[in-house]
């Protein structure tokens, strides 16, 4: 199966793994630390985990992007 993306998913998944989570489980951390409140670690790294994935999703995506028009400038 290959996954591909349009431009604007790739965009938003791309900005949500590498900006919005780090800083959400970095702001959640510190908070939560701060504040006491309980499972800290486990959401931190919950929040971790999915950046991570979608990271990965978004990796595989763009591999075979760049594979198919490496094939294509190929043919040409």
């Amino acid at each position: 199966m290959k996954l591909k993306l349009s431009d604007d998913v790739y965009i938003f998944l791309k900005w949500l793994a590498l900006i919005a989570l780090p800083a959400l489980a970095t702001f959640y951390g510190i908070c939560g630390q701060a504040w006491d409140l309980p499972y800290t670690t486990e959401i931190v790294t919950t929040i971790t985990a999915i950046g991570g994935l979608i990271g990965t999703l978004i990796g595989v995506s763009q591999y075979n992007i760049n594979k198919e028009k490496s094939k294509d400038e190929q043919d040409s």
